[in-house]
């Protein structure tokens, strides 16, 4: 069978496959243990189940509005005023299936073949898919360990060409954890404005910010420049609902009607129950979100520990999200010279699934999750690190 081009050059999501692979190894008695997929480890709350069960029972069950019903769309732009103090209107707001929709919709009717994107590095691992799939270019600004994995003003501009039309900007970063403060990202926003540069902020991570550190949006930014800038968040991380696949985008509303055309000629409206959850989460309370986040924080600060314990590696202490990127290199050998050999190697050696950072743009190094119990957390890098000091005692 003859298959387009554009979709047998889009490799699958590297966490997806590792995970998958973890699946198979287990289905054949071994005992493995994934640290590789970007999930809290935590339930839905129960008020939003409750939400949708209630749904399901009241028989809400039919297509809505293609960008979400008005309802939740409002409460989205509550969320951005409650929390950023934008005040908006729900017609600024469309409702997806998940972030990665509002992003593939937003390159789709942004872009047009040709037009550059720029992506720091290290990046999520489907930006640079969905960059093609919309016929566009993405150029990688490479950043370090050392600089928190950040990307500066000046490193933008030295990747800026006529051709560049869009920056995408992830923070809390998957894979690092590394997050901007407020004022790196108004030093980055006044750029883009200067130079017409529109920001895609992806800020699924946004709720999951440790202390001293402080949650920070490009949405006042929107509401000044609303032609220049696009919020997309979600629920997925922030109320364990990642299989509910519920996103939404913050844009001018020509953007949305734009991407609620778009979506309508492809998936439609999300599904209505989840919607009614969504409702619920954005509008109940966030105090159920507390022992996450301190979980989160609590885990973040032992794994930090275990790693450093290591030897031989650079690691910044991540602000946000559950990930470390560890920088590993020095680990390399001829027989694991890269970061997939070297996942390869801990998922026989270990039993510890993890992702290579060549899935992110930086071959350097390996992504780990901390969204596990923390004693398998603590089991599991106990394990990796005597694997790799039989590489390099």
């Amino acid at each position: 069978m003859k298959l387009a081009q554009r979709i047998t050059q889009i490799r699958p999501s590297a966490t997806l496959t590792i995970n998958t692979k973890a699946q198979e190894l287990r289905a054949s008695g071994r005992h493995i243990v994934s640290l590789a997929v970007g999930e809290p480890d935590f339930c839905t709350p129960d008020h939003v189940c409750a939400a949708a069960k209630a749904a399901i029972d009241q028989g809400f069950t039919r297509y809505t509005p293609v960008p979400g019903i008005p309802e939740l769309r409002t409460a989205v732009a509550g969320y951005f005023h409650d929390f950023y103090g934008v005040h908006t209107t729900m017609d600024t707001v469309v409702v997806t299936n998940g972030g990665k929709q509002s992003l593939y919709t937003l390159l789709q009717v942004l872009l047009d073949p040709g037009d550059e994107v720029l992506v720091p590095a290290p990046y999520w691992v489907s930006y640079p898919a969905l960059v093609h799939l919309a016929q566009g270019v993405s150029v990688f600004v490479p950043t370090e360990p050392e600089a928190q994995f950040l990307v500066t003003v000046d490193q933008l501009e030295a990747a800026r060409t006529a051709r560049t039309r869009c920056l995408i900007l992830n923070t809390p970063s998957n894979p690092t954890g590394c997050h901007y403060s407020q004022s790196a990202l108004d030093a980055i926003a006044a750029w883009a404005v200067a130079h017409d540069i529109f920001v895609i902020a992806d800020e699924i991570y946004d709720r999951l910010v440790y202390a001293p550190a402080r949650p920070a949006s490009l949405a006042p930014w929107w509401a000044k420049h609303p032609q220049g800038f696009a919020v997309v968040n979600g629920l997925a991380k922030s109320f364990a609902m990642t299989g509910w696949r519920v996103g939404y985008t913050l844009g001018h509303p020509d953007l949305i009607r734009a991407m609620t055309k778009m979506q309508g000629q492809s998936t439609s409206n999300i599904c209505s129950i989840a919607q009614k959850a969504a409702l619920a989460a954005l509008t109940g309370g966030w105090e159920c979100l507390e022992p996450m986040i301190t979980a989160f924080a609590r885990r973040r600060d032992m794994a930090l520990d275990l790693v450093t314990d290591w030897g031989h590696i650079t690691c910044p202490r991540p602000d946000g999200a559950f990930y470390l990127f560890p920088q590993v290199d020095s680990y390399y050998t001829p027989q694991v010279p890269d970061s997939t050999a070297l996942c390869a190697y801990l998922l026989d050696k270990a039993n510890v699934a993890l992702v290579p950072g060549a899935a992110f743009g930086d071959d350097r190094c390996i992504r780990i999750s901390y969204a596990v119990e923390d004693a398998v957390l603590a089991s599991c890098l106990s394990q990796i690190g005597q694997a790799l000091h039989k590489l390099c005692p």
